[in-house]
């Protein structure tokens, strides 16, 4: 009779997904940034650890167990005999609607069409990849190859749309035409570039392939780098490249970073911790032109100063592009317009991510991108519907110095005031007549940081 006595520490190592971001905590690398040691598991993790990009607890996470469809799709065929669901975007929106059919169905045909690679990556970890030393390949949770045979998904990447002609149901692509039962629009947004910005002198960190560029550029040393954006995207990669050991210029229109959503308190408090990190923060800037000298940037200011610089990032917001919607004669307002089922105006294409608009107003957030995804399974397979219920999801600032995290909908007229302060952070409240509509927590209260 065998003696053996089962060690826990003998199993494999296991991966936990965040059910509101979609991080993925692998217990073999840990997450050292919070204090977690490569081979933590799972169960050791305080209680009060929190998601390093959006701040949910260890409840909210839930074993991943990889969905597997046993007769895989071939990669790369086109074939228009066999109409079925065709997913156009290979990012974290048509991913997840991928998965979320095949967990209800694991015979309907499924095409993605994806300009790009379509690797599977998550997106909101390249604002704070450089100062971590991440190469591309670490980034990469699952290649698009990988993904379209274990989900049995037939893979277009690197192929583009020409056109869509609603009336016949067929999507017109570079590597040929596709007939489909219903379409899925999950392609996202694009930098907003203004005219002063040209496109071929500036980054735009929206996705890996343009993070991996600059990644490629900055690896040879510290270097000069201008950040165009004091927003959100643009203040984690002030602080993610200093971290890295470049010299990093912030410019804003605007006196104070992240202004009109966050109260000047606060962002008073974010520009002093960018300073003190050794960001330049150069407020109330308009930018005239860029232009590229003896192989550095030249930023010509209104004012008539001029920034010599190595790189420029234009973090500057995006746009969702209507060429598509406009062509399929969809509803467009600042995006895809969609019900509570994801449903565009037209009754076989659907739409979630970046490029929908709720009530006129874009959701580019990360978190309700799965709560979309599972609206969007349902219909298209005619089961019980799952309608989204639209709520706001809180916003964090993944600035390690002084994390910011925002709850509620701040109104432009409402009152801030102070609630709390210590040495290491401060609550502040927004306020319509009686009723708290918005909570800002600035910086990081010490008795909830993980062990």
């Amino acid at each position: 009779m065998s003696t053996d006595v089962f060690n826990p520490e003998d199993r494999p190592w296991q991966q936990y997904i965040c059910l509101a971001c979609g991080l993925i905590y692998d217990e073999e690398l840990g997450d050292p940034d919070s204090g977690l040691a490569p081979g933590t598991r799972f169960e050791d993790i305080p209680d009060d650890w929190e998601c390093p990009l959006c701040g949910v607890t260890k409840t909210d996470f839930e074993l991943l167990e990889a969905k597997v469809v046993t007769a895989a799709a071939p990669v790369g065929a086109v074939s228009s005999d066999r109409p079925g669901i065709v997913v156009v975007g290979g990012g974290i929106a048509g991913w997840s609607v991928v998965e979320a059919i095949r967990s209800l169905d694991g015979e309907t045909p499924i095409t993605m069409v994806s300009a790009c690679s379509a690797n599977r990556y998550h997106k909101p970890e390249l604002s704070v990849a450089l100062s971590r030393g991440l190469q591309t390949e670490a980034l990469i949770k699952e290649t698009a190859a990988d993904a379209a045979c274990r989900l049995g998904v037939r893979l277009l990447s690197e192929t583009f749309v020409v056109g869509i002609s609603a009336a016949r149901r067929e999507l017109r692509t570079t590597r040929g035409t596709l007939t489909y039962s219903h379409l899925v629009l999950a392609q996202g947004a694009r930098p907003a570039l203004p005219d002063e910005l040209p496109a071929s002198l500036c980054w735009r960190v929206n996705d890996l392939a343009g993070w991996s560029g600059l990644q490629q550029q900055l690896a040879s040393g510290p270097q000069q780098v201008a950040i165009v954006g004091a927003g959100m995207v643009g203040c984690e990669l002030a602080e993610d490249l200093t971290r890295a050991g470049h010299r990093v210029t912030l410019l804003d229109r605007q006196p104070l970073p992240l202004s009109g959503l966050i109260p000047s308190e606060a962002g008073e408090a974010l520009q002093h911790s960018l300073s003190a990190q050794g960001v330049i923060y150069r407020p109330s800037s308009q930018i005239a032109d860029v232009c590229a000298e003896n192989g550095r940037k030249q930023i010509r200011l209104e004012s008539g100063e001029t920034l010599e610089v190595d790189h420029v990032i234009a973090a500057t917001g995006l746009k969702t592009d209507s060429r598509l919607a406009r062509q399929a004669g969809l509803a467009f307002n600042a995006g895809i317009v969609v019900d509570e089922n994801m449903r565009s105006s037209d009754a076989f294409i659907y739409a979630l991510g970046d490029c929908i608009s709720l009530d006129g107003q874009p959701c580019r957030f990360i978190e309700p991108i799965q709560h979309q995804a599972r609206a969007v399974a349902a219909a298209v397979l005619g089961r019980e519907p799952s309608s989204y219920q639209h709520k706001m999801p809180v916003i964090r600032l993944k600035t390690r110095a002084l994390p910011l995290v925002l709850h509620g909908v701040p109104q432009p007229d409402g009152h801030w005031e102070i609630s709390h302060k210590s040495d290491d952070s401060m609550i502040m409240q927004q306020r319509m007549g009686e009723e708290v509509v918005a909570t800002l927590n600035i910086g990081q209260p010490r008795h909830s940081r993980a062990a």
